[in-house]
């Protein structure tokens, strides 16, 4: 008796490639468990625990009857209340709690901002260099990404004039990362202002991840284009997590917030496995007085120490560009 041959995955599936970020973590992973001297340079994550009263709100809210049940797919609300007031606190602006989507991490968020804006067709100006997971997602959502380059003599950002060359009719959304990764440049108020004003002008939505917000270094100061431009919030998706400023990477918790709904009337998505993968830490947050969003102690921790001593020194060692002024990384061009 003949077998019929087993289906092999969709093809919008096989084209996507697997992470570089995650490959190269894991290398070093595997090295350093074999007992190899190694530095990982792949992922961005702080090299320090996650804050003590943390773990122990997500201890406490495990141990809670309460916690036990379904949670809303968008979020708990009180969690989406601390990330509201977090907001107003941190970027200058107010977003209803309503408007404010709980993810699996920051990777989900990107996932799920593709999917709700791109149809097949649709073009992605995206600045680069940039972390390789988003030119995947774009082609996952089918859309084509369009590639905006800015070199280290451009202190790796773009400028308005290279924007609306690359801008077509096809152009539906502009990807922004401030504090970038890889390169750690940081857009100035004044150069997102003008980039928001030429979106709000064309028409073009604006996907914001604004995960590492907290890290800046030197005189870098934070800005937001939402705060700035108030008119593209209709049009603005802002992607953030608790990850990076709180050294909680492994605990994925992230969140979107944009208008309630798109342009074609229907709701951002939201994934049943939200329900369950976000409730330890969301309670933990929100249930455990709120406390890892009301402050900063690891981003201040990261910036005196990062920003001269451990990035600058390996200067000796690589032809380096342009000091980064954000994040984790460093854009070597060696």
């Amino acid at each position: 008796m003949s077998t019929a041959p087993i289906s092999r995955v969709s093809a919008r599936l096989a084209a996507i490639s697997p992470s570089a970020t995650l490959a190269v973590d894991a290398k070093a992973k595997s090295l350093r468990a074999a007992g190899r001297p190694v530095i990982g340079f792949g992922a961005g994550e702080p090299d320090f625990a996650t804050p003590d009263y943390i773990v122990a709100a997500a201890v406490a809210a495990a141990q809670d009857p309460v916690n036990h049940k379904y949670s809303p797919a968008k979020g708990l609300p009180e969690l989406r209340e601390a990330i509201s007031a977090k907001t107003l606190r941190d970027s200058g602006y107010l977003v209803s709690p309503e408007d404010i989507l709980v993810t699996n991490g920051g990777k989900q968020a990107v996932f799920q901002a593709f999917a709700a804006l791109v149809d097949p067709g649709d073009e992605v100006l995206m600045p680069t260099p940039i972390w390789t997971t988003y030119p995947e997602v774009v082609a996952l959502a089918g859309g084509t990404t369009v590639e905006v380059f800015a070199g280290a003599d451009q202190d790796y950002k773009v400028t308005l004039e290279q924007l609306e060359a690359a801008r077509t009719e096809r152009t539906k959304v502009l990807l922004l990362c401030s504090p970038s990764n890889p390169t750690g440049a940081v857009y100035t108020a004044a150069e997102l202002t003008h980039i928001g004003q030429w979106a709000l002008e064309h028409g073009i939505w604006v996907v914001t991840d604004e995960i590492y917000e907290h890290l800046l270094y030197d005189d870098a100061q934070p800005a937001h284009i939402v705060a700035l431009v108030p008119e593209l919030a209709n049009q603005t998706v802002v992607l953030n997590g608790v990850a990076k400023t709180y050294a909680m990477t492994g605990w994925r918790v992230g969140w979107m917030m944009g208008p309630p709904t798109s342009s074609g009337g229907h709701q951002l998505p939201v994934t049943p496995d939200q329900q369950r993968r976000q409730r330890l830490p969301a309670r933990g947050h929100s249930r455990g007085g709120r406390r890892p969003v009301r402050g900063r102690p690891h981003a201040d921790r990261l910036r005196p120490s990062a920003s001269a001593d451990r990035i600058h020194a390996l200067r000796d060692r690589w032809r380096s560009g342009p000091h980064p002024q954000g994040g984790l990384l460093r854009l070597s061009e060696r």
